[in-house]
């Protein structure tokens, strides 16, 4: 998008870290910023076009930072219901706890 071409290499390195990544960070806030300098670090994309990447995911991460916080929320809650009822617990009695 930006003109600046990833080797197969770089490519194979973002994904993996990207990976990792979110799996780490998914219930730390705005962790995408963090994220996206260490990125950049690996790839080794320096200069100019630093502030445009980093302002765009200023802008496109909040929102979305929203959304991961909600499934996070949301798959920790049928997680702990999942493994109430494996134990024997009633659900409605790890609803009110």
């Amino acid at each position: 998008m930006m003109g600046v071409g990833l080797g197969v290499d770089q490519q194979i390195l973002v994904a993996l870290t990207a990976l990792l990544g979110s799996i780490g960070t998914a219930a730390i806030p705005s962790a995408g910023l963090v994220m996206i300098f260490v990125l950049l670090d690996i790839v080794g994309l320096q200069g100019e076009l630093i502030p445009m990447i980093v302002g765009t995911m200023l802008a496109v991460d909040r929102p979305l930072d929203m959304y991961r916080g909600i499934i996070n929320i949301f798959s920790d809650s049928v997680g702990a219901v999942v493994i109430a009822h494996s134990e024997g617990e009633p659900i409605q009695s790890a609803i009110n706890k």
